[in-house]
């Protein structure tokens, strides 16, 4: 672990490899656990705001969760969340004719239908961050169905951090990612 402005960052983001490969997975991570994505409090409002925009690309039975739901839930354990289709997938989750699981937000997106991509901790993954009152914990989260992404990685010579550029900029800014590129390089020449 290393402090970095105000995150302390797990040294796995920077060891260890990943790179999805939706061809090996079919998206599992939308699909499989048992809670929906964690969303941040300002991402609730963004997503009441754009699903008027969004429903057009998503099923029946996600649509039917979000309008018996709300566009998020509040967990058990006070944690805000995407909510499921019947305790399974993301009710944002759409599937292509292989049946791999896609996010209908971020087509939206990609069709320039709406200016959020989805939520950070979606597009983080598989940095998971939990917020402290004086900081954030950035850490690397190893699931079992995600094996094959690490063996593609690790192929690719991609480490996570590397994986997660964009979202990292997103959730910590320009500077705090040069900042950490800084960090790896020197633990690289040790």
């Amino acid at each position: 672990m290393f402090q970095l402005g105000k995150t302390i960052v797990s040294e796995d983001i920077l060891d260890k490899d990943f790179v999805c490969n939706l061809n090996a997975c079919k998206g599992a991570c939308c699909v499989d656990g048992d809670a929906g994505a964690p969303l941040e409090k300002n991402e609730t409002k963004i997503l009441q705001e754009i699903y008027p925009k969004i429903k057009p690309y998503l099923r029946k039975e996600g649509i039917q969760a979000i309008e018996s739901q709300g566009t998020h839930i509040v967990a058990e354990n006070e944690e805000l969340e995407t909510p499921l289709v019947e305790g399974q997938e993301c009710a944002y989750v759409t599937f292509d004719s292989k049946g791999t699981a896609l996010c209908g937000i971020e087509q939206a997106y990609n069709d320039g239908v709406v200016a959020w991509k989805k939520p950070v901790s979606c597009h983080l993954y598989p940095i998971r961050v939990k917020e402290y009152s004086e900081f954030s914990a950035v850490n690397h989260h190893h699931w079992p169905i995600c094996d094959d992404a690490c063996t593609f990685g690790k192929e690719l010579q991609v480490p996570v951090y590397k994986f997660v550029k964009e979202a990292l900029i997103r959730k910590f800014g320009e500077d705090w990612y040069e900042e950490l590129e800084k960090v790896a390089e020197s633990l690289k020449r040790r």
